[in-house]
C-alpha cells in the first residue's frame, strides 16, 4: 500500500502534520520512533502552550495531540525509528530500524533535536525534577531559587541572562577559562550583577532532597581533582542541542551541525519532502512553533500533492 503522506517523528510538529493531512482524507501514516511524543513527555510541567490557563503535564499534552490524529484515522507506526529514506525510486520508500518498508508519495520529516546533557546517569531521571535543557521552557519555575547553568557558548549565555528574571543567583559552570560565546554575548552576561561564575569546574553528581529535585551539585575542578558541593535550586545544561538526521542522505542539505536546510518554508530541496520543528529549527525550538510548522508542512504537502495529481 502506498500512502499518500508519511511523518517521521511524533512530537508537536508531527502530530500537528498528521492531524491537518488525516482531516485532508491523505491517508497518511505517522512513524513515532522510540519516544512518541517527542522531548515533551520528560518534561513536568508546560505552562506556555496556549488553551492550558492552568498548565498541563508534558505527557499529557502529548496524549492529547495523539488522540486527536487517532480520532481521524491515523495509522501509527510505534517503536521502530526510520533507518532510511530511499530517494532514488518514486514513491519513496522507507525503511525501518526494526525491519518493514512502507511507500510514500510525500513525506514530513519532523524528528526534531536531541538536548545534548552531560552524560550522567541521573540525568533523564531528573528531568522535570530540577534539571532542564531549556532556560525559555522553564525558567519560570525557578522564580527566587539559585540556579546553575553549565556551558561556554552563546546559548549558555543566553540561558543564564534569561534566568536573571526569575533565579535571585545564576551560576555559569565550565571546565575552562575560555569561552566559545561571542564576544558580545559573553561581555553581556558578565556585566549582569546576577551572573556569577565557576571556572575550571566540571558537575561530576545532582544531589536531591526529600521532594526528589536538585537541591546541589558536586563540582569536580578537573585541573586537580578536587571538589565541593555547591548548593542550588536547579540546573540547565546549556552545551547545545542535536538534529536528529543522521538517517538523511546526502540528498538533503544540512548545516554544519545538522539541522536541516530548507527553502520556500518547509521544502528541503528533495522534491516531495517537507520538513517541519526543532529538525530545522536551531532558534525557537518550542512546542508551539513547531506545531504551527507542522502545520505549514502539512499544506505544503497537501498542495504538491495536488499539483502532483495525487491527492
Amino acid at each position: 500500500m502506498t500512502h499518500n503522506v508519511a511523518i517521521i517523528g511524533s512530537g508537536p510538529a508531527g502530530y500537528t502534520a498528521a492531524l491537518y493531512t488525516a482531516r485532508a482524507g491523505l491517508n497518511p501514516i505517522i512513524f513515532e520512533g522510540m519516544q512518541p511524543g517527542g522531548q515533551l513527555t520528560i518534561t513536568t510541567e508546560v505552562e506556555n502552550y496556549p488553551g492550558f490557563p492552568a498548565g498541563v503535564e508534558g505527557p499529557e499534552l502529548m496524549e492529547k495531540f495523539k488522540a486527536q490524529c487517532a480520532r481521524f484515522g491515523m495509522e501509527f507506526v510505534e517503536f521502530n525509528p526510520v533507518k532510511r529514506i530511499d530517494t532514488s525510486k518514486r514513491p519513496y520508500v522507507i525503511e525501518g530500524e526494526m525491519g518493514g518498508t512502507w511507500e510514500a508519495h510525500s513525506i514530513i520529516i519532523a524528528t526534531g533535536a536531541s538536548a545534548r546533557l552531560l552524560g550522567h546517569e541521573k540525568e533523564t531521571g531528573l528531568m522535570g525534577y530540577g534539571l532542564s535543557a531549556c532556560a525559555t521552557c522553564d525558567g519560570a519555575f525557578f522564580k527566587d531559587k539559585e540556579v546553575v547553568v553549565v556551558g561556554a557558548g552563546d546559548t549558555a549565555m543566553e540561558e543564564a541572562t534569561f534566568l536573571t528574571r526569575f533565579a535571585t543567583k545564576v551560576t555559569v559552570v565550565h571546565r575552562r577559562d575560555v569561552f566559545r560565546a561571542s564576544k558580545v554575548m559573553h561581555d553581556r552576561a558578565k556585566a549582569d550583577p546576577k551572573i556569577e561564575w565557576k571556572l575550571f569546574r566540571q558537575v561530576t553528581d545532582f544531589m536531591t532532597g526529600e521532594d526528589k529535585k536538585i537541591n546541589a551539585v558536586l563540582l569536580e575542578d578537573p585541573r586537580d581533582g578536587s571538589t565541593e558541593e555547591f548548593a542550588c535550586g536547579g540546573v540547565f545544561v546549556a552545551i547545545g542541542h542535536t538534529p536528529n538526521t543522521g538517517f538523511l542522505g546526502d540528498d538533503f542539505k544540512k548545516d554544519d551541525v545538522g539541522y536541516l536546510l530548507l527553502e520556500d518554508g518547509t521544502k528541503t530541496g528533495v522534491d516531495g519532502i517537507f520538513a517541519a520543528g526543532d529538525v530545522s529549527d536551531a532558534k525557537y525550538r518550542q512546542a508551539i512553533t513547531a506545531a504551527g510548522a507542522g502545520c505549514a508542512a502539512a499544506l505544503d504537502a497537501q498542495h504538491w500533492l495536488q499539483a502532483e495529481g495525487l491527492g
